[in-house]
């Protein structure tokens, strides 16, 4: 009879000393263990990122830490851990947490304009995923990939369409350059190839000349325009002579694509470059600045008619005064000249 009571004791103290160990694990895993006030935040883990890096990350949302370690031990996170961007909603608890670091990595959107150069890309693009900008430069510059995809140092930047774009904040350089190789030759469908082929030109032409047109006007409903005036003085055989070749040109020379040139003067047309447009006939040997879609298309689906030059328009600034002979350009460049003489912008 006493050994039974021992019996009993013990089974019952054994009762209670599992079910405090399960209450204990239970709490662990499934009570809230949060510390934010808004709806959700985001960590961002690196891909070379130690389970310690993910606790410093973690640290100020979270209440109990510990607790959160034990369950991600036993879970076999502290041996898994994945670099991305993650969601900490408000109210999860130690499950819910490690689920979402191991699977729930957050696509994000990125986007760039229209640089000038691939450094400035590299720089943009390096502000929004985890590559820094030198590892994304190494990438875009590498001649390898450049002559397997058939780009080369001049037009190496027709390569990237600006738009925005869907990526995983921990993608690497290399992922990042062959996502925007994939992204042109979408861009290059049947369509836009079918055009640029009946114009007599390459789409790294198209895009060079769209360049151009990007930067004589920002105004996407003259772009059309603009490309047609600069497709009739190719076809016509007569040199371009767009300032923002000579301005690129001056720019590239100097090394210094940081320089603020306001005004083209007559010995700036000299400069002995092949992206001078007043001394070399056809399109230059690569994009001046990265273009906007609206400044390809302009090209591809450029107005007819029977312009061959153009001033910018005083009265109506930031479009044009369009004209089919010299003598009438000369008239309407009077009156610009005057302007810019008044304004006293000397460069």
């Amino acid at each position: 009879m006493y050994i039974k009571k021992i019996l009993l004791f013990i089974l019952l103290a054994g009762l209670v000393v599992g079910g405090i160990f399960a209450y204990k694990v239970y709490g662990a895993i499934f009570t809230p263990n949060t510390n934010i006030n808004k709806d959700k935040v985001y960590i961002y883990i690196s891909s070379d990122a130690t389970f310690e890096d993910v606790q410093d990350s973690l640290r100020p949302f979270i209440k109990n830490i510990e607790s959160f370690a034990q369950i991600a031990q036993k879970k076999g996170y502290t041996t898994n851990v994945k670099g991305g961007k993650y969601e900490i909603a408000k109210g999860m608890n130690n499950n819910d947490i490690i689920n979402s670091l191991r699977s729930n990595n957050v696509a994000i959107k990125l986007a760039f304009n229209n640089q000038e150069t691939l450094a400035d890309l590299a720089g943009r693009i390096s502000d929004q995923i985890e590559p820094d900008s030198i590892s994304l430069l190494n990438s875009f510059q590498d001649p390898a990939f450049l002559k397997a995809n058939g780009f080369d140092d001049d037009d190496k930047l027709a390569m990237y369409i600006p738009n925005s774009y869907e990526f995983f904040w921990n993608t690497s350089a290399d992922k990042f350059r062959g996502r925007m190789l994939k992204e042109y030759h979408r861009f290059w469908n049947e369509d836009r190839l079918k055009k640029a082929k009946s114009m007599g030109y390459t789409p790294n032409q198209v895009v060079a000349l769209a360049s151009i047109v990007h930067k004589e006007t920002a105004k996407i409903d003259e772009r059309p325009r603009v490309a047609g005036l600069y497709l009739n003085r190719l076809n016509k055989g007569i040199l371009l002579q767009a300032d923002p070749t000579v301005i690129y040109a001056l720019k590239k020379h100097a090394g210094n694509f940081d320089m603020v040139i306001k005004r083209v003067l007559y010995k700036d047309l000299e400069i002995d470059s092949p992206y001078n447009t007043y001394k070399n006939p056809g399109i230059p040997p690569g994009p001046i600045t990265m273009p906007d879609i609206s400044a390809i298309d302009a090209v591809l689906n450029a107005e007819k008619h029977g312009y061959y030059y153009m001033v910018a328009n005083v009265k109506n600034f930031g479009y044009h005064k369009f004209a089919k002979t010299l003598s009438q350009h000369n008239q309407n460049k009077v009156q610009y000249i005057r302007w810019i003489n008044e304004q006293k912008i000397i460069r």
